[in-house]
């Protein structure tokens, strides 16, 4: 339970920051963002494994690095947090929020942002924080951190800059209840990383089985 109850709380506070980010205009939340996951990681990889992301989750659980009877709750934990943080948002600044993308860009652009972010994302993760080779390293928080402000810099203008099903859940089925937003996006979230998710788990199997021997 105390897994389940770490992704809640580090996915909370990710959305959170996302939303008090965007809402307020924050010119400098990407560095925002990726600090708050970067220390959120610290606080939970021991615990949980910090995936705070059901394409993190997923990802690790086709790779092999956690039981697949784990991988709804997680899921279930992450939505539950990221619901939590969009009503705290609304709660402090009355004012909902979620993701959009920007219609220049084409639902084609919006959608290979986010599978290209999400895939560079999840392979930085499952290198760094599920690999033999990476075992006990200290910069793991930090990689992570900078690859979501980095890919928030990148595709942020294009997308909304989402990386994370569960970022495009909790805000918009707020957003939608509370009255202004709409579903009609959503598939852009869950579909983009998800996908990018799952490419990034071959190409780091091919990594894992070309590296040289450990000394």
């Amino acid at each position: 339970m105390n897994r389940y109850a770490t992704e809640l709380i580090g996915t909370f506070f990710l959305v959170f920051t996302i939303g008090m980010t965007a809402v307020l205009g924050t010119d400098a939340a990407p560095i925002a963002i990726g600090a708050t996951l970067m220390v959120m990681v610290y606080m939970g990889g021991h615990v949980s494994g910090a995936h705070y992301n059901p394409a993190v989750t997923l990802a690790i659980s086709i790779r092999g690095g956690m039981q697949k009877s784990d991988v709804p709750p997680y899921m279930v934990a992450q939505v539950i947090g990221a619901l939590l943080a969009s009503l705290a948002v609304v709660a402090i600044t009355g004012s909902p929020f979620s993701p959009q993308p920007v219609a220049a860009y084409g639902l084609g652009g919006v959608f290979l942002a986010e599978v290209l972010v999400t895939f560079a994302l999840v392979l930085v993760i499952l290198n760094v924080a599920t690999s033999e080779a990476t075992a006990g390293n200290s910069y793991y928080g930090l990689a992570i951190g900078f690859t979501v402000m980095a890919g928030a810099y990148i595709a942020g203008p294009v997308s909304g800059g989402v990386f994370n099903p569960a970022v495009g859940i909790g805000p918009t089925l707020v957003h939608t209840v509370i009255g202004g937003g709409d579903l009609g996006s959503l598939w852009l979230y869950l579909a983009g990383p998800f996908l990018g998710g799952l490419a990034a788990v071959p190409v780091f199997n091919l990594q894992s089985s070309s590296a040289p021997p450990a000394e």
